[in-house]
């Protein structure tokens, strides 16, 4: 009989499971940090473009919060990649029990209302006026970033953990 001590070590590192991904992975992983970028810096202008724009200067921590969002989240996405039998890959996986991607899911959700213009964001305007977005909303901000990248570090490490798990039956 073999304790949960015996199991937890027996289990291949988070890390360990990166260094086994194939190019197609990780290729797909960088793809995903891109897309995972542009949506969330593009309509919160923290990327400067000539659509969207904000009349509250964008934070400092707001960069590299928008960095290390699009890094998790495409290699999130990068561990839902289809791997042939046999290399590492994903099992297929109940959707009703894939808790990982929900957590996944409000950590990005999480992070856009962290790096986005207080005064910009409809929501929280309804909720708290222009003068509560900036007084309440926006000392929270930092915070809603930490909170994202959490979320987003669970998520991952549990999708990593799980990688090499057996599949249930059917």
């Amino acid at each position: 009989m073999t304790s949960a001590l015996d199991e937890e070590i027996s289990r291949p590192s988070p890390w360990r499971m990166l260094a086994g991904w194939s190019s197609r992975r990780w290729w797909f992983a960088a793809a995903a940090a891109l897309l995972v970028g542009l949506a969330i810096g593009l309509p919160t202008d923290v990327i400067p473009n000539p659509v969207f724009g904000r009349p509250v200067p964008v934070t400092w921590w707001s960069y590299p919060t928008l960095l290390l969002t699009a890094v998790l989240g495409g290699l999130l996405a990068a561990t839902y990649v289809r791997e042939p039998f046999g290399s590492g890959g994903t099992i297929d996986v109940d959707e009703d029990l894939d808790a990982p991607s929900r957590v996944g899911g409000v950590g990005g959700l999480v992070s856009f209302f962290a790096v986005g213009c207080p005064v910009c964001n409809k929501v929280v305007i309804l909720a708290l006026g222009t003068t509560g977005a900036r007084q309440w909303f926006e000392p929270l901000q930092p915070l809603l970033a930490v909170a994202s990248i959490v979320l987003l570090v669970v998520a991952l490490r549990i999708r990593l953990r799980n990688q090499s798990s057996c599949p249930l039956p059917r």
